[in-house]
């Protein structure tokens, strides 16, 4: 029972930067753009994650705290990018996500050359540890799974959930972006600005996107490098797919997809995975998201307008 308990464990740990990064999609897709960067938004969170608590951790003990905003601000200013390619020059949205995913591979290199002098960052020593919570873990089953061993960070993807189901179904705000995304002409013969509004998505997209990728970087590595993300945007962009365009939807995909990434750790537990090659997970997570974009894509409709750049001009 124990190892039960444990394997959930690190399935919600594995989830939460997927969880944090498809919520962040969520809001952009809703808004009408389709955010193809969450890879490279998740790159930057992560360099600057780790390169703030590397420096600041020799003078605070805050210093995770602090490189998680330094990672969800690095991420928003580089949506900006995105949003200005897709909203004001119209450009095609796959390609614009796609180049800043490029982008985002050569400029964290460039810049941890110029401030380490190697192509990683420094390791740090001070990030995330797991917490037991002695009262609440003696709660019968949840006690094991939600409050013993566990980093902070998941509880903060949890309560990205029900606050963006909360957002963006029960507000005016939440409202007005979903139309955006369904019918920007609709919204824009109210006075409602579909430009603010699709802007509004995609840097708050691309907020969660870094934030998503410093919470991977100081939970699961102890430095940056180019494989620290390792294509988890991709999988984030599966599951909000999986997930239907939906907060609680993502949410169960991104736990399916946290769930395949940690068959390798316990493969030699288990019998009847001890006996197949070490490459198959590592390969698992990746196959999974294309088995479930062929069986699940086109099943899935997501925001009518998404992907198309809009012109006031046209109907």
């Amino acid at each position: 029972m124990e190892t039960f308990y444990s394997m959930i464990v690190l399935t919600l740990i594995f989830s939460t930067p997927i969880l944090i990064t498809a919520i962040g999609g969520l809001f952009s897709e809703r808004s009408g753009v389709v955010n193809i960067a969450l890879e490279g938004l998740m790159m930057f969170g992560a360099f600057f994650a780790a390169t703030v608590t590397v420096l600041l951790e020799p003078y605070t003990a805050a210093a995770p705290w602090i490189g998680l905003l330094a990672g969800a601000l690095a991420g928003g200013i580089v949506s900006l990018l995105h949003a200005y390619l897709s909203i004001n020059l119209k450009s095609d949205q796959v390609i614009s996500g796609t180049a800043i995913n490029m982008f985002a591979l050569g400029m964290t290199i460039y810049l941890s050359q110029i401030i380490f002098h190697q192509q990683r960052t420094r390791a740090y020593t001070r990030g995330f540890i797991k917490t037991t919570y002695s009262g609440l873990s003696k709660i019968p089953v949840l006690g094991p799974i939600f409050f013993t061993n566990i980093y902070p960070t998941v509880y903060i993807a949890f309560l990205l959930v029900i606050v963006s189901w909360y957002v963006l179904y029960k507000t005016p705000f939440g409202l007005r972006l979903r139309a955006t995304g369904d019918n920007p002409h609709a919204v824009d013969s109210v006075g409602i600005s579909v430009y603010a509004q699709r802007y509004t998505g995609v840097v708050l997209s691309g907020l969660l996107g870094g934030l998503g990728g410093a919470v991977m970087v100081l939970t699961q590595d102890i430095q940056y490098t180019v494989l620290s993300i390792h294509g988890t945007g991709f999988i984030a962009l599966a599951a909000l797919i999986f997930g239907k365009w939906t907060p609680f939807g993502v949410l169960g995909a991104s736990l399916f997809f946290g769930s395949s990434q940690i068959l390798k750790v316990y493969s030699t537990n288990l019998s009847f995975l001890r006996y197949l090659p070490a490459e198959f997970f590592d390969m698992l997570p990746y196959l999974l998201t294309v088995t479930a974009l062929v069986f699940f894509s086109g099943k899935s409709s997501g925001p009518k307008a998404a992907g198309v750049p809009y012109d006031k001009g046209s109907r």
